[in-house]
């Protein structure tokens, strides 16, 4: 797959998520098998560009290309300032000539591919991710990415891809689907269900970035890749936990750190331990980066009678 003229190594694609696709993750997850990883949301406002939030943001210092950032906003001019690979927001689909109007403003302003992530349409009775679709090719966009559920249904219920499937039906530009893959048997029927080019993951690589080589393998092979061992689970684990100490630095590395702490010890080492729980507890409770990972490090190198004493 393609965007524009810049290839993508794999069609799997980490989707934008607040507070969670930082530098840090989208390395990792780059680096782990995901043909792109788009940024966490930048704000066009210009009073709110000199924030620390906004500044770390747009920090991709060391990230391979394809980079993509995801900007937001309903100002046309304000966001053609913003030089983006993403661009609107699902708010905005109940307004089809304000979305022609920002994204005729951000293709025009800037010499990179623009693409476009939509949800099916503002709610149920409304969906409109067709006609949008044919909106954005016509404007210039190059690539476009569809999640499977409409505004008003947040992220409940199972994603529909019919929709999917008939905006791919519509435009020749490459379409990206989104919602509930979770692993190498969805995303494949996810393509076959829909004819996408390419599948975008966002809450199943919470804990479980390796989520991506083994996609890859799957679609190139049809056999399923064994799970990464226990040493390379730590290395991963512990890899990142210094990255993201590194970028926030002492402050905030660590808090930032708990949420993807608590998704590695979750979903792949604490649900076989008696006292899972108060290792997880205390891991998490760890004031300061050394605290942190050193209780990190003791629980992934534990006595066989889960001792505490570390």
């Amino acid at each position: 797959m393609h965007i524009g003229s810049f290839p993508l190594g794999t069609p799997l694609i980490l989707a934008p998520m607040a507070g969670v696709t930082d530098r840090p993750f989208r390395t990792l997850c780059r680096r782990l098998g995901a043909g792109l990883a788009v940024s966490e949301m930048v704000t066009a406002r210009p009073e709110l560009q000199a924030s620390d939030k906004t500044r770390l943001r747009l920090d991709h210092a060391g990230e391979p290309d394809p980079r993509s950032v995801q900007i937001a906003g309903a100002d046309p001019q304000m966001l053609a300032k913003k030089v983006c690979s993403k661009a609107a927001g699902s708010a905005l689909l109940r307004d089809e000539k304000l979305v022609r109007r920002i994204l005729e403003a951000v293709v025009m302003a800037v010499d990179v591919p623009v693409t476009l992530k939509i949800r099916t349409g503002w709610c149920p009775e409304t969906r409109n991710a067709v006609s949008i679709a044919r909106l954005a090719e016509a404007t210039g966009i190059q690539a476009l990415a569809v999640h499977g559920r409409t505004r008003a249904c947040g992220f409940r219920g199972e994603a529909e891809f019919e929709t999917v499937r008939a905006v791919k039906q519509a435009v020749g530009i490459p379409v990206v689907a989104n919602g509930d893959i979770d692993g190498p048997e969805s995303a494949a029927r996810v393509l076959r269900a829909t004819g996408a080019d390419a599948v975008m993951i966002g809450r199943a690589a919470q804990g479980r970035p390796w989520i991506f080589r083994e996609i890859a393998h799957y679609l190139a092979t049809g056999e399923m890749l064994a799970p990464p061992d226990s040493d390379e689970i730590e290395t991963i684990m512990l890899g990142h936990l210094d990255d993201l100490h590194a970028f926030y630095g002492e402050a905030r590395g660590y808090r930032v750190a708990r949420k993807h702490i608590d998704w590695y010890l979750k979903d792949q080492l604490a649900r076989d331990r008696d006292d899972a729980r108060e290792w997880r507890a205390r891991i998490l409770s760890a004031e300061g980066t050394i605290a942190q990972r050193r209780l990190l490090s003791a629980f992934l190198h534990r006595s066989d009678n889960g001792s505490l004493a570390a």
